[in-house]
């Protein structure tokens, strides 16, 4: 059997979809509260390459031809064959945190498949030499012996500090989605990330309406990043949610999901 993404379908079975890319490193559960907010559009869930239900890198990387070292390439690769075997020619993505450059990646290669395209609590730009080096020494550590405990510190970094305070529940949730992380797939997602290039000009080159949001307490991706991603789309929009920091379709899923709404209706 052909090597494809797990993907999940929810709302109407026709209409233009809304495909949803997860953050590093969790999967597609991350997105559920958003989900619920938008039972009336055809959303579509993908799980990256070594997470969720997805099969390893190498196994897309050698079903796709594409370098085994990792990229990008190879997960942008994968959701557009795996979109186009569900019938999908043509949708709205969107992608938080990892899923971001994913949806950039997307964008480059494949422009044609976007009515539009979201970019939650991300950046085109690449990383600098210190946290390039941070996500290679994470990636070192999954596949070693620290396992998923590697990413067990991120709890702190990637919710607000109002989060921490006042959702005890959200934390928790994090903290068990951390736990679980795949090691094999979070070494092969930081290594990849870490390659990454400047995705800017992409962005300039798209004639489809954009979301640009972000968490006021997002502490991975600047106002300044948001700001050079809305600058470039000829049809942006930003959005900045309160309360919320780098998880923020997590933290606060009803603002998101009315961005994600706003984008979609847009795009129609």
């Amino acid at each position: 059997m052909s090597v494809r993404l797990s993907l999940e379908t929810f709302g109407p079975s026709d209409g233009l979809p809304l495909v949803l890319l997860h953050a590093f490193p969790l999967d597609s559960r991350m997105w559920q509260d958003v989900i619920s907010e938008l039972d009336d559009i055809r959303v579509v869930t993908l799980d990256a390459p070594g997470f969720g239900d997805s099969p390893s890198p190498r196994e897309l990387a050698d079903e796709l031809g594409c370098p085994v070292a990792p990229s990008l390439k190879t997960y942008a690769e994968a959701i557009a064959l795996t979109l186009t075997d569900a019938g999908v020619d043509r949708a709205v993505v969107a992608g938080l945190s990892m899923g971001g450059y994913a949806a950039l990646e997307v964008a480059e290669r494949h422009p044609g498949l976007l009515a539009g395209i979201g970019l939650l609590d991300t950046k085109a730009g690449t990383d600098g030499p210190e946290a390039r080096a941070n996500r290679i020494r994470v990636a070192d550590q999954a596949v070693g012996a620290m396992g998923s405990r590697a990413v067990a510190p991120m709890v702190d970094a990637v919710l607000s500090p109002r989060t921490h305070r006042e959702r005890p529940d959200v934390v928790a949730t994090v903290r068990d989605w951390l736990a679980t992380a795949p090691p094999n797939g979070v070494s092969w997602a930081q290594r990849a990330m870490a390659a990454r290039p400047d995705r800017l000009a992409v962005l300039e080159r798209l004639e489809v309406p954009g979301l640009v949001l972000r968490g006021t307490d997002d502490a991975s991706s600047s106002m300044d990043d948001a700001e050079a991603m809305e600058h470039a789309l000829h049809d942006g929009e930003l959005v900045v949610v309160p309360r919320a920091g780098h998880l923020s379709a997590v933290e606060e899923p009803r603002e998101v999901a009315t961005a994600l709404r706003s984008l979609y209706m847009r795009c129609r």
